[in-house]
């Protein structure tokens, strides 16, 4: 396990949740579920307290601690994807009971927040241009789901 582990708070659903994740991505896998042994405001003996697992290679855990907090978008997960065909696929999987948000955002079904990214527009972000940079970014407030050759366009236009 990592040094810092973030640790994401579900109601009941922290198993379902991690295995959806696991699913999602490369290098995923689900490391331990571990069960409560009392009775707590989060479950009874038997049921799953902590699921620890690997998304992309790096540590998390799904604790099932009851109903008192909520995910905010003030915490994602960032995705760097590749290409449009990864974006395509995440987005899509992601939206089967989320929600998507502006800029590349989308609240998955069990309320966390997520950004699927184009790695590129990281390098795009980055140029010192800043007409290139104000371009990407006026493209990008006006997506829901990012479109990199949209972006790529607006990255290598005159003026």
């Amino acid at each position: 396990m990592s040094k810092i582990t973030p640790c994401l708070w579900f109601d009941g659903k922290a198993e379902e949740a991690a295995r959806f994740y696991v699913s999602l991505l490369p290098d995923s896998r689900i490391d331990a579920v571990l069960p409560y042994t009392v009775e707590t405001p989060g479950g009874n003996p038997g049921d799953t307290m902590l699921v620890e697992f690997t998304l992309a290679g790096e540590s998390y855990m799904a604790l099932n601690g009851g109903p008192y907090f909520q995910f905010t978008p003030a915490i994602s997960l960032f995705v760097s994807c590749n290409d449009q065909a990864e974006i395509d696929r995440l987005w899509d999987t992601l939206l089967d009971g989320g929600t998507p948000m502006q800029c590349g955002w989308i609240t998955d079904r069990y309320g966390v927040s997520w950004q699927v990214v184009p790695a590129r527009l990281g390098v795009m972000m980055k140029d010192k241009d800043a007409a290139k940079v104000r371009r990407v970014t006026e493209a990008m407030l006006q997506m829901i789901k990012l479109d990199v050759g949209q972006l790529e366009k607006a990255y290598t236009a005159i003026g």
